[in-house]
Protein backbone atom coordinates (compact mmCIF):
# COMPACT_ATOMS: atom_id res chain seq x y z
CA UNK A 1 0.00 0.00 0.00
CA UNK A 2 2.92 2.39 0.43
CA UNK A 3 2.28 5.94 2.17
CA UNK A 4 -0.74 7.52 -0.13
CA UNK A 5 -1.27 10.72 1.17
CA UNK A 6 2.62 11.54 2.22
CA UNK A 7 4.35 15.06 1.45
CA UNK A 8 8.22 15.23 1.74
CA UNK A 9 10.56 18.54 0.98
CA UNK A 10 12.65 17.76 -2.01
CA UNK A 11 15.74 18.51 0.68
CA UNK A 12 14.34 15.73 2.98
CA UNK A 13 14.05 18.09 6.08
CA UNK A 14 10.22 17.14 6.96
CA UNK A 15 7.44 14.46 6.00
CA UNK A 16 3.78 15.50 5.88
CA UNK A 17 0.82 12.87 6.28
CA UNK A 18 -2.18 14.88 4.77
CA UNK A 19 -5.41 14.92 5.78
CA UNK A 20 -7.85 16.76 3.92
CA UNK A 21 -9.44 19.49 5.10
CA UNK A 22 -7.02 20.45 7.44
CA UNK A 23 -4.95 22.77 6.74
CA UNK A 24 -2.90 21.00 4.31
CA UNK A 25 -2.91 24.13 1.59
CA UNK A 26 -0.71 26.23 4.25
CA UNK A 27 1.08 23.34 5.36
CA UNK A 28 1.89 22.32 1.90
CA UNK A 29 2.76 25.96 1.08
CA UNK A 30 4.72 26.25 3.97
CA UNK A 31 7.06 23.18 3.25
CA UNK A 32 7.22 24.46 -0.62
CA UNK A 33 8.90 27.80 0.81
CA UNK A 34 11.34 26.64 3.30
CA UNK A 35 12.99 25.20 0.56
CA UNK A 36 12.31 27.74 -2.70
CA UNK A 37 12.21 30.72 -0.77
CA UNK A 38 8.71 31.46 -2.58
CA UNK A 39 5.13 30.24 -2.30
CA UNK A 40 3.74 27.56 -5.26
CA UNK A 41 1.85 29.72 -7.74
CA UNK A 42 -1.80 28.51 -7.77
CA UNK A 43 -3.31 25.56 -5.48
CA UNK A 44 -0.12 24.08 -3.55
CA UNK A 45 -2.42 20.29 -4.69
CA UNK A 46 -1.63 21.05 -8.64
CA UNK A 47 2.28 20.74 -7.69
CA UNK A 48 3.45 18.64 -9.80
CA UNK A 49 7.47 19.54 -8.87
CA UNK A 50 9.54 21.20 -6.60
CA UNK A 51 8.03 19.21 -3.67
CA UNK A 52 8.26 14.86 -3.27
CA UNK A 53 4.11 13.74 -3.50
CA UNK A 54 3.01 10.25 -3.52
CA UNK A 55 0.95 10.28 -6.23
CA UNK A 56 3.86 11.11 -8.41
CA UNK A 57 5.86 7.68 -9.18
CA UNK A 58 8.96 9.12 -9.14
CA UNK A 59 8.82 10.39 -5.60
CA UNK A 60 7.69 6.73 -4.41
CA UNK A 61 10.51 4.78 -3.75
CA UNK A 62 11.98 8.44 -1.94
CA UNK A 63 9.38 8.33 0.52
CA UNK A 64 9.35 4.94 1.03
CA UNK A 65 13.16 4.80 2.23
CA UNK A 66 12.57 7.37 4.11
CA UNK A 67 9.86 7.05 6.40
CA UNK A 68 10.70 3.22 6.86
CA UNK A 69 13.99 4.51 8.01
CA UNK A 70 12.61 7.62 10.12
CA UNK A 71 15.16 10.12 8.08
CA UNK A 72 13.41 13.08 8.94
CA UNK A 73 10.76 14.60 10.83
CA UNK A 74 7.45 13.29 10.45
CA UNK A 75 3.87 15.02 11.39
CA UNK A 76 0.24 15.58 10.65
CA UNK A 77 -2.32 17.99 11.24
CA UNK A 78 -6.05 17.26 12.91
CA UNK A 79 -9.31 19.46 13.19
CA UNK A 80 -12.43 19.36 14.82
CA UNK A 81 -14.79 16.41 13.66
CA UNK A 82 -17.64 19.26 13.86
CA UNK A 83 -16.35 22.02 11.67
CA UNK A 84 -14.13 19.25 9.58
CA UNK A 85 -17.57 17.91 8.25
CA UNK A 86 -19.14 20.88 7.91
CA UNK A 87 -16.28 22.68 5.63
CA UNK A 88 -16.65 19.74 3.36
CA UNK A 89 -20.05 19.65 3.11
CA UNK A 90 -20.64 23.89 2.37
CA UNK A 91 -17.00 23.60 0.09
CA UNK A 92 -17.51 19.84 -1.94
CA UNK A 93 -21.11 19.35 -1.56
CA UNK A 94 -22.66 23.36 -1.95
CA UNK A 95 -19.88 24.85 -3.45
CA UNK A 96 -18.58 25.22 -7.47
CA UNK A 97 -15.26 23.98 -7.49
CA UNK A 98 -12.44 25.55 -9.34
CA UNK A 99 -13.09 23.92 -12.64
CA UNK A 100 -16.42 25.66 -12.29
CA UNK A 101 -18.50 22.47 -11.77
CA UNK A 102 -19.83 20.43 -8.69
CA UNK A 103 -17.73 18.32 -7.24
CA UNK A 104 -17.15 14.71 -8.56
CA UNK A 105 -19.84 15.32 -11.54
CA UNK A 106 -22.85 13.59 -10.18
CA UNK A 107 -22.61 13.23 -7.29
CA UNK A 108 -24.28 16.05 -6.00
CA UNK A 109 -27.48 15.10 -8.19
CA UNK A 110 -27.69 11.60 -6.64
CA UNK A 111 -27.79 13.71 -2.88
CA UNK A 112 -30.06 15.27 -3.98
CA UNK A 113 -32.50 12.39 -5.41
CA UNK A 114 -31.32 10.07 -2.88
CA UNK A 115 -31.00 12.13 0.29
CA UNK A 116 -33.25 14.69 -0.40
CA UNK A 117 -30.33 17.36 0.08
CA UNK A 118 -30.96 21.04 -1.31
CA UNK A 119 -27.71 22.99 -2.22
CA UNK A 120 -28.77 26.03 -3.61
CA UNK A 121 -26.76 27.77 -6.16
CA UNK A 122 -24.47 31.28 -6.79
CA UNK A 123 -27.30 32.58 -8.91
CA UNK A 124 -29.47 32.40 -5.77
CA UNK A 125 -27.25 33.06 -3.47
CA UNK A 126 -27.57 30.05 -2.09
CA UNK A 127 -30.39 30.17 -0.30
CA UNK A 128 -31.51 27.09 1.22
CA UNK A 129 -32.07 25.66 4.70
CA UNK A 130 -28.76 24.77 5.43
CA UNK A 131 -29.32 22.94 8.82
CA UNK A 132 -31.85 20.43 7.39
CA UNK A 133 -29.65 19.74 4.07
CA UNK A 134 -26.75 19.12 6.12
CA UNK A 135 -28.42 16.66 8.83
CA UNK A 136 -29.30 14.73 5.36
CA UNK A 137 -25.98 14.74 4.31
CA UNK A 138 -24.22 13.67 7.51
CA UNK A 139 -26.30 10.37 6.66
CA UNK A 140 -25.13 9.94 3.27
CA UNK A 141 -21.84 10.39 5.07
CA UNK A 142 -22.39 7.91 7.35
CA UNK A 143 -23.83 5.37 4.68
CA UNK A 144 -20.70 5.75 2.92
CA UNK A 145 -18.28 5.21 5.58
CA UNK A 146 -19.99 2.16 7.97
CA UNK A 147 -21.45 0.79 5.14
CA UNK A 148 -19.61 1.78 1.87
CA UNK A 149 -22.97 2.70 0.11
CA UNK A 150 -23.72 3.94 -2.09
CA UNK A 151 -20.29 4.73 -2.99
CA UNK A 152 -17.18 4.60 -1.27
CA UNK A 153 -16.25 7.38 1.25
CA UNK A 154 -14.78 10.40 0.25
CA UNK A 155 -11.34 11.75 1.51
CA UNK A 156 -12.44 15.24 2.64
CA UNK A 157 -15.33 13.24 5.18
CA UNK A 158 -13.62 9.83 5.87
CA UNK A 159 -12.47 9.60 9.32
CA UNK A 160 -8.34 11.67 10.34
CA UNK A 161 -8.00 8.58 12.22
CA UNK A 162 -7.92 6.04 8.50
CA UNK A 163 -5.80 8.68 7.02
CA UNK A 164 -3.28 8.75 9.59
CA UNK A 165 -3.10 4.90 10.41
CA UNK A 166 -2.12 4.26 6.82
CA UNK A 167 1.37 5.61 7.55
CA UNK A 168 1.57 3.99 10.44
CA UNK A 169 0.86 0.67 9.19
CA UNK A 170 3.05 0.52 6.71
CA UNK A 171 5.74 1.28 8.75
CA UNK A 172 6.35 5.06 9.51
CA UNK A 173 6.29 7.18 13.04
CA UNK A 174 4.92 10.38 13.75
CA UNK A 175 7.21 13.26 15.92
CA UNK A 176 4.09 15.94 15.72
CA UNK A 177 0.14 15.37 15.13
CA UNK A 178 -1.12 18.88 16.13
CA UNK A 179 -4.18 20.95 15.72
CA UNK A 180 -5.31 23.20 12.84
CA UNK A 181 -7.37 25.16 15.92
CA UNK A 182 -3.91 25.69 17.53
CA UNK A 183 -1.85 26.44 13.91
CA UNK A 184 0.62 28.33 14.48
CA UNK A 185 1.49 27.26 17.43
CA UNK A 186 1.90 23.44 16.10
CA UNK A 187 3.67 24.28 12.87
CA UNK A 188 5.75 26.28 14.94
CA UNK A 189 7.17 23.11 17.14
CA UNK A 190 7.45 21.41 13.62
CA UNK A 191 9.88 23.83 12.43
CA UNK A 192 12.07 24.16 15.22
CA UNK A 193 12.44 20.28 14.98
CA UNK A 194 13.89 20.79 11.84
CA UNK A 195 16.33 22.58 9.48
CA UNK A 196 15.69 24.19 6.46
CA UNK A 197 17.20 26.19 3.59
CA UNK A 198 14.14 28.87 3.89
CA UNK A 199 13.28 30.61 7.34
CA UNK A 200 9.46 30.33 7.78
CA UNK A 201 7.89 33.59 9.74
CA UNK A 202 4.41 32.23 10.36
CA UNK A 203 2.71 35.13 11.88
CA UNK A 204 3.36 37.06 8.36
CA UNK A 205 2.64 34.21 5.75
CA UNK A 206 -0.37 34.60 3.58
CA UNK A 207 -3.65 32.17 4.41
CA UNK A 208 -4.31 29.99 1.88
CA UNK A 209 -7.17 28.14 1.79
CA UNK A 210 -8.12 26.92 -1.14
CA UNK A 211 -11.88 26.18 -0.39
CA UNK A 212 -12.44 29.35 0.66
CA UNK A 213 -15.22 30.95 -2.10
CA UNK A 214 -16.22 28.10 -3.62
CA UNK A 215 -20.14 28.06 -1.57
CA UNK A 216 -22.15 29.60 0.36
CA UNK A 217 -21.09 30.97 3.91
CA UNK A 218 -21.92 28.88 7.14
CA UNK A 219 -25.25 30.93 8.40
CA UNK A 220 -25.50 29.51 11.66
CA UNK A 221 -23.16 28.61 14.90
CA UNK A 222 -21.51 25.00 14.82
CA UNK A 223 -24.12 23.31 17.42
CA UNK A 224 -27.26 24.77 15.41
CA UNK A 225 -26.70 22.01 13.23
CA UNK A 226 -25.88 19.13 15.06
CA UNK A 227 -28.72 17.63 17.10
CA UNK A 228 -29.16 14.59 18.81
CA UNK A 229 -29.39 12.04 16.04
CA UNK A 230 -26.99 14.37 14.40
CA UNK A 231 -24.44 13.84 17.17
CA UNK A 232 -25.15 9.86 17.32
CA UNK A 233 -24.55 9.90 13.75
CA UNK A 234 -20.88 12.15 14.61
CA UNK A 235 -19.58 9.59 17.32
CA UNK A 236 -20.52 6.20 15.40
CA UNK A 237 -18.38 7.54 12.27
CA UNK A 238 -15.56 9.72 14.22
CA UNK A 239 -15.38 8.10 17.75
CA UNK A 240 -11.35 7.71 17.28
CA UNK A 241 -11.13 11.18 16.05
CA UNK A 242 -12.95 12.21 19.45
CA UNK A 243 -10.93 10.36 21.53
CA UNK A 244 -7.36 10.25 19.97
CA UNK A 245 -7.20 13.52 18.73
CA UNK A 246 -9.16 15.14 22.25
CA UNK A 247 -11.89 16.70 20.99
CA UNK A 248 -14.99 17.64 22.78
CA UNK A 249 -18.04 15.13 21.70
CA UNK A 250 -20.94 16.56 23.91
CA UNK A 251 -20.31 20.10 23.11
CA UNK A 252 -19.94 20.90 19.02
CA UNK A 253 -19.60 24.48 19.98
CA UNK A 254 -16.54 23.82 21.59
CA UNK A 255 -13.68 23.78 19.01
CA UNK A 256 -10.90 23.41 20.99
CA UNK A 257 -8.85 20.40 21.94
CA UNK A 258 -9.91 19.50 25.80
CA UNK A 259 -6.82 17.23 26.85
CA UNK A 260 -3.26 16.33 24.89
CA UNK A 261 -3.01 14.08 22.19
CA UNK A 262 -0.75 10.93 23.33
CA UNK A 263 1.21 9.89 20.23
CA UNK A 264 2.16 6.52 21.74
CA UNK A 265 -1.73 5.55 21.94
CA UNK A 266 -2.02 6.68 18.55
CA UNK A 267 0.85 4.40 17.19
CA UNK A 268 -0.16 1.76 19.31
CA UNK A 269 -4.14 2.34 18.44
CA UNK A 270 -3.67 2.90 14.93
CA UNK A 271 -1.11 0.75 14.58
CA UNK A 272 -3.24 -2.60 14.64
Amino acid sequence: MGFPGTWMTETESVVYRVVPKCACSSIGQIMYYSDHGEFFDGDIHDATGGMHKWAMDDSQPLITENVKNHKSYAFTCVRNPYTRILSSFFDKICGIQRNGKRYRGNLVPLLIQKYGIEVGSPEDDFDFDQVKSFRRFLLFARDTIKYRRPMDPDIHWSAMSGHISTFIVNGGRYDKIFWTEQFNDGMQQVLDGIETPNAIDLENIPRFNESEGHGPKRAHPVEDYFDDLSMHLMYEIYKKDFNLFKYDFDNPGNKMPVGEIDLDEVHAKLGK
